[in-house]
């Protein structure tokens, strides 16, 4: 991180005379934003319970109440009393190597009360709140002390209750063991059934009053040595949800956390605007992070890679039999190199590229290839080339091997790896996660998650992270009857994102629309139009996209893979333009001077008009591509020419339709 880009401003406002407040002569603490529209209150209940209420522009959203609860122990959640009361004020800029803005502001008022029980032990909590323009955050701190030393928790007692009963767009889980592969659903928050375990992001929509209206998200951040939470709706008590920890698996306890004081569980975030678009501007989950721990991030570069297991290592139009051998891994090299994508893939079909299956994972050896792999040909093939490899592996085979494996692979010129398959977020692998990223980097190895947790921000820590799956995406296409529709490209967009990248299985070329779907393993389908789906590559943060397609299937539009390779896949700048939930999402991101808009529709058609006043440009050069109603649905627009800023961009777009547009100042015009 460049000094130059790293601007601070740190001032401790003390919020009692000697900065002590305690039960007797306070009864309630305040903390407010910057900008004076989010507020949080702190009082103690009639138990001595930690409860809070934030409200937004005046209007209370939601109340909450803290507490956990360790093994052979009673909560520390009652009889609590104030001992001291401190606020910080915060205001940082600092470079982003890789990300949606190329710098992140963490502006935030922090309130600080700690807190003790007036009788038993006497054990100490604290609890830290932070007020950002964007949102609240708060999360537990639990200071060294002789009566909590060594602690095991069997839950977190934190509680959420949500005011006038907005409508949830939540993610119903089976269990904490999952990947988070399954499809949004919507209901009034009393209609929940109690006994859903719900995934985060989740997203609140609130009734309009005088017109105005809140948009509320759930999540958390910097998600280390821990247990990752979900909620789970209250039995007899409509709105209020309570958090719920994943468990410590082969334990019979219930222990979700074993850890040692001084020890701090991750922020627990309410990301809050007065319309879901704003939500996807924050920073919020990345500035609660821990800063860079990379000195030199210059090796790190984002780009795009193929993926030939999603197509099922379909060939066409050549002379070698294809499959999992060097020949179509060449073929794919020399693809990447014709067309600028950065990286290529060794993944695998039912097995991988290392020999044995992909799942479950059995006998492996990650430091060799199968036999029809000549993997020394083909990172001589892609170096020439100016293409460089990525590697997939199955979790286990590399917890078992990667003090071997990732020396070797920074030796190969290796430039990354995709774990996949642990469909886990309990505090053992958690701590995988973290040993993994901070290796990985030691040895200049990217890394994404697939068959992962939501991300919860470790990428700014770790930027050597690049993408998390944590979705249903479009690898469902092959045998899933519902596979991706458009609506559920637009919520992913919408509630998960929200935590960070997506890595979604982008680049499919046979587009159909969902009446016409129908799944298959080889050469699947893609649901939506070609706009929709190419807009996917700038309406989700994701720093390392697929082209997920076989060479030739690029070839209907030979133009199209360039199209593709020359979007960028690490921002200046992000804005949302228009944001219809479930309907119809636009988004513009900036890199250098060049301003790239995507748009997407579910299944209703949507007229656009786009101001184009946040260019700094007066005349623009626009070039577009967009579906039209009038056309097939496996085609698109392609226009360009000059543009004035002070005119509007109008599009029609058709059902499961969607657009990308590139303007940059007019200087020329371009040959």
């Amino acid at each position: 991180m460049s000094i130059r880009h790293f601007l601070l401003l740190l001032c401790l406002v003390l919020v009692s005379v000697g900065g002590v407040a305690t039960a007797e002569d306070a009864t309630s603490h305040r903390v407010t934003s910057s900008n004076q529209q989010l507020v949080l209150t702190f009082r103690l209940g009639d138990s001595g319970e930690p409860q809070f209420d934030v409200t937004f522009r005046g209007r209370r959203q939601v109340s909450g109440a803290c507490g956990l609860q360790f093994k052979d122990s009673p909560p520390l959640r009652d009889s609590l009393k104030v001992v001291r009361a401190d606020q910080i004020k915060h205001d940082e800029t600092y470079a982003v190597p890789v990300g949606k803005t190329s710098e992140s502001r963490d502006e935030h008022h922090e309130l600080a009360i700690l807190l003790e029980e007036t009788k038993g032990d006497r054990r100490q909590i604290r609890l830290l709140f932070r007020a950002f323009n964007d949102g609240i955050a708060f999360r537990y701190d639990i200071p060294e002390q002789p009566t909590l030393s060594d602690f095991v928790l069997t839950e977190e007692l934190t509680q959420l209750t949500f005011q006038d009963s907005p409508e949830a767009h939540y993610l119903p889980l089976n269990s904490y063991t999952t990947p988070y592969e399954v499809y949004y659903k919507s209901a009034a928050v009393g209609d929940i059934p109690h006994d859903t375990l719900i995934g985060l992001p989740t997203l609140f929509e609130y009734p309009a009053a005088n017109e105005e209206q809140a948009w509320l998200a759930v999540t958390e951040a910097s998600l280390h040595d821990w247990a990752g939470m979900y909620l789970r709706p209250v039995e007899g008590r409509s709105g209020t949800f309570s958090a719920s920890l994943s468990p410590l698996p082969g334990r019979d306890d219930g222990a979700r956390v074993i850890g040692h004081a001084p020890h701090a569980s991750p922020w627990r975030i309410l990301m809050i605007a007065d319309n879901p678009g704003r939500l996807l501007e924050s920073n919020i989950v990345f500035n609660l992070n821990e800063p860079c721990a990379i000195a030199d991030t210059s090796w790190i570069q984002p780009g795009k890679t193929t993926f030939p297991w999603w197509n099922g290592y379909v060939l066409e139009g050549v002379d070698f039999e294809a499959g999992l051998n060097t020949a179509t891994h060449k073929h794919y090299i020399d693809f990447c190199a014709k067309h600028g994508i950065e990286y290529h893939s060794l993944d695998g079909t039912d097995t991988a590229w290392y020999g044995g299956p992909i799942i479950p994972n059995g006998p492996t050896d990650i430091t060799t290839a199968l036999p029809e792999i000549d993997l020394p040909f083909l990172l001589a093939h892609a170096k020439k080339k100016g293409v460089r490899l990525r590697l997939w592996m199955h979790w286990k085979a590399l917890q078992a091997q990667m003090d071997e494996a990732l020396p070797l692979y920074e030796k190969w010129g290796i430039e990354g790896i995709m774990v996949d398959f642990m469909d886990r977020d309990d505090q053992e692998m958690v701590a995988f996660y973290h040993e993994v990223a901070e290796k990985a980097a030691k040895h200049h190895l990217t890394v994404t998650w697939h068959g992962a947790y939501k991300p919860t921000g470790m990428e700014r820590t770790w930027p050597n992270v690049m993408n998390y799956e944590a979705a249903l995406n479009q690898e469902y296409n092959k045998w899933s009857e519902v596979g991706t529709p458009p609506e559920h490209n637009l919520n992913v967009a919408f509630i998960r994102a929200l935590a960070g990248p997506v890595d979604y299985h982008q680049g499919g070329m046979r587009y159909v629309l969902p009446e016409d779907f129908k799944p298959r393993n080889l050469a699947p389908m893609v649901q939506g139009r070609p706009g929709h789906q190419m807009a996917m590559y700038i309406i989700y943060q994701n720093h390392l996209p697929m082209l997920v397609d076989y060479p030739a299937a690029y070839k209907k539009w030979w133009y199209h893979p360039d199209r593709i390779s020359d979007i960028p896949t690490s921002w200046d700048e992000t804005r949302v333009l228009h944001a219809e939930f479930g309907k119809c999402l636009v988004m513009a991101r900036r890199k250098g001077d060049v301003w790239y808009l995507a748009g997407m529709t579910s299944t209703e058609p949507r007229k656009l008009e786009i101001p184009l006043d946040f260019c700094t440009s007066e005349i623009l050069y626009r070039n577009e591509c967009a579906d039209l109603p009038e056309i097939p649905v496996d085609s698109m627009r392609f226009e360009g020419g000059g543009h004035y800023r002070n005119l509007p961009l109008r599009l029609e777009l058709p059902a499961g339709g969607g657009f990308v547009t590139r303007l940059k100042p007019y200087m020329e015009p371009e040959q």
